[in-house]
């Protein structure tokens, strides 16, 4: 590597080879990224996965890697999960407001035709 060790090689306090596979992923800019990542999948799961996907796939593993992680840590009982369960409830909110709403627009639809005859 030409800016010396990845996060992670910096984490784990050893030498950075020029084929690490946890460089492109995790820059030494964001130590924070892998430490997650690694707190809740260790290294050597996420190093065996990254290894096995194809390269094209490997940057959206990671980014999901640590946005699980870091929802993990947030909550750990129910993790993404709970966020999901959250936005389902919320899409659930809208809708239900929505209907009220329409079933409101179409009383007063109605009301003022009544008027207007």
């Amino acid at each position: 590597m030409i800016c010396g060790r990845c996060a992670a090689c910096k984490y784990l306090r050893r030498r950075c080879p020029s084929d690490c596979i946890f460089s492109p992923y995790f820059p030494s800019s964001d130590p924070q990224r892998f430490a997650c990542v690694h707190k809740i999948y260790g290294a050597s799961n996420v190093g065996k996965l990254l290894q096995q996907l194809p390269a094209y796939l490997r940057a959206s593993a990671a980014d999901s890697l640590y946005y699980e992680a870091q929802c993990r840590i947030q909550d750990p009982v129910y993790g993404c999960v709970g966020v999901i369960s959250l936005l389902h409830q919320q899409i659930h909110n809208a809708e239900n407001q929505l209907a009220k709403t329409r079933a409101e627009i179409a009383v007063l639809s109605s009301f003022a035709q009544d008027i207007t005859k």
